[in-house]
């Protein structure tokens, strides 16, 4: 990283977590991080605008962390919930989880106040012993997946939830979970929110919360609604950018390539850019579920190492496929917007468009997920020779200067070229291999959808939408 970049003890964090972030190779702050910090440390509202990639989970996650074990104007930990990370999926839930989880390895809290029937009381009386602590902790709650784990976890007491908005209500209306002691909330990605119909859940989620509370909130866009929220629940909010005035809507150190791709030979493009030489783990993105389990599937079929994540898949398999990613294990991965929240790996070198996104703010969020932290990446879009006029007008909205690209097929001596690939070259790369967490494939995920007025029963909700 940036030498000249702050480090973590020189903006005033806490020792304990700056040395948490130390062993993890973490000691200087990205510029999200460097701007935030200094504000949401003294409990400050702020308004982050920051795409994918760009460090915002500790740029609130530190401040949260920091203020809870540390900051005299917030009230002691005593196992009831004072921080509170509102998320779009469980995918990212899981992720903001370990990170958090990690940061805070070295904090500690007194020893829990709770009653005997397992809950705090929330005003720090009760059964702790003078002296005693335990270790800070961080909880996860999210939908798919029976909630008497997560029940079991807030009882026993926890300092931070991070959730996503249906679980969140369910346990909420089921007395399960106490939102009235959060001191420090954060919206996390709130345009996604917005997109997924979850705005009427976040105002009550936010409505439950203390009045008295530091709020964050941190977007990739601004649309209406979102400002509106901001107006409504922030105390004079700071707005803070992770760009600075030179950097484009999309990352200056990715590659941006655009061809149109026939349907009937979009998979050998497909095969061919994969056998790019210094291709690392590389993100293949589809609109549909479907679409994402064939392409796997058909990949699979010629021996690449390959793993998918979308809505079709259960939890389990989707995380294991996940973790095969970031281990290495597989270094392709196809996902749909909304599964891929969940992948937050910093050395992708290449982001595939299998189909052009839904909008300009779609193509931003997936090719964030290559060219991350001044780190260069390749993001290609193959556009559909019908899918012409949805990528101009997101061509358009981004300036990106590709409103007619050029039209190659996997044979095509431009093609190859570009890609700096032999004219030997085929689509098969090795025997037929078996998709990473495809067992689970056609088993339909149980989804959390978003609550109305008159819909009382838990969610049930798959991997969410930002695919």
């Amino acid at each position: 990283m940036d030498s000249t970049r702050p480090t973590f003890r020189s903006l005033g964090v806490a020792a304990e977590i700056v040395d948490a972030l130390g062993e993890q190779g973490i000691d200087r702050a990205f510029a999200i991080q460097e701007r935030t910090l200094p504000l949401a440390l003294t409990g400050k509202d702020l308004i982050g605008q920051a795409r994918t990639g760009m460090g915002k989970t500790l740029g609130y996650g530190i401040p949260v962390l920091d203020r809870l074990f540390d900051d005299a104007d917030v009230t002691d930990l005593d196992g009831t919930v004072r921080g509170l990370v509102v998320v779009p999926t469980r995918e990212l839930c899981l992720q903001v989880t370990e990170d958090l989880s990690a940061a805070a390895v070295h904090l500690t809290a007194p020893a829990s106040p709770l009653k005997s029937d397992g809950k705090s009381d929330g005003k720090g009386n009760g059964g702790g012993t003078g002296g005693d602590v335990r270790p800070f902790r961080v909880t996860a709650v999210y939908g798919g997946v029976p909630f008497e784990k997560q029940a079991t976890a807030l009882a026993a007491g926890t300092d931070v939830v991070v959730g996503t908005p249906g679980r969140l209500l369910d346990l909420s209306r089921q007395k399960i979970l106490d939102l009235s002691h959060v001191e420090v909330l954060v919206l996390d990605e709130a345009d996604e929110m917005l997109d997924q119909g979850f705005l009427d859940d976040v105002t009550a989620i936010m409505a439950q919360t203390s009045p008295r509370r530091q709020t964050m909130l941190f977007s990739a866009t601004m649309p209406g609604p979102v400002v509106a929220l901001t107006r409504s629940f922030m105390n004079r909010p700071v707005r803070v950018r992770a760009d600075n005035s030179s950097t484009r809507a999309t990352h200056a150190t990715t590659r941006q390539i655009v061809l149109q791709s026939h349907r009937l030979d979009r998979l050998s493009v497909l095969a061919r850019i994969l056998q790019t030489p210094g291709r690392g783990r590389t993100i293949v993105f589809t609109r549909t579920k479907r679409t994402a389990a064939t392409v796997a599937e058909n990949l699979a079929g010629l021996g690449f190492r390959v793993g998918a994540v979308h809505g079709d898949m259960r939890q389990n398999d989707r995380e294991r496929s996940l973790e095969a990613f970031r281990d290495g294990s597989v270094d392709i991965m196809v996902a749909t917007d909304v599964a891929a929240r969940g992948i937050d790996v910093e050395d992708v070198t290449h982001v595939i468009n299998y189909q052009v996104p839904e909008d300009d703010k779609t193509y931003v969020h997936r090719i964030g997920r290559t060219g991350r932290a001044g780190h260069s990446g390749v993001a290609v879009t193959l556009v559909d020779w019908d899918d012409l006029t949805r990528w101009q007008a997101i061509d358009d909205t981004l300036g990106l200067g590709f409103p007619d690209p050029p039209r190659w097929f996997s044979t095509s001596p431009e093609f190859l070229a570009e890609f700096n690939l032999p004219d030997s070259v085929t689509d098969r790369v090795g025997r037929p291999l078996r998709v990473h967490g495809s067992g689970a494939a056609t088993a339909p995920a149980r989804r959390e959808r978003p609550r109305t007025g008159h819909d009382r029963r838990p969610a049930r909700r798959s991997p969410g939408a930002p695919r």
